[in-house]
């Protein structure tokens, strides 16, 4: 896949602007062409890089919240991975594998059966 240079802004109205490789845009007349001077066709992004990661949070909020209130031994600990591609005309999607988005998640809890933690006494 053909990769193009974007341009986002890091948030409305600012002129703060970080540029990413992204995938080539399949409608070029959808997009706005930038001014920044690197030798090479840069794309505006249609949206903020923060409003890109505003289609995320919502996803990692629920994940980390059914695994530390919505099972049955809530973890004391949750990590989720999972991988992102920022494109010029959708902002930021999630990467997908053979067709597949996967997330890895980690859940670290209490093992011990009276509550205390391997670093804790009790007495």
């Amino acid at each position: 896949m053909d990769k193009a240079i974007a341009e986002f802004e890091l948030e409305a109205g600012s002129h703060v602007t970080a540029l990413f490789a992204v995938p080539e845009p399949k409608d070029d007349n959808a997009l706005q062409e930038a001014g920044a001077d690197i030798g090479q066709l840069v794309y505006r992004a249609k949206q903020t890089l923060g409003e890109a990661l505003d289609a995320v949070q919502p996803v990692a909020d629920t994940i980390m919240s059914r695994m530390t209130t919505g099972l049955t031994k809530p973890a004391k600990e949750v990590e989720v991975k999972f991988g992102l591609t920022l494109t010029a005309e959708a902002g930021a999607i999630f990467t997908s594998v053979g067709g597949d988005v996967t997330f890895e998640i980690t859940l670290k809890g209490d093992n011990s059966e009276n509550g205390a933690t391997a670093n804790e006494t009790t007495d």
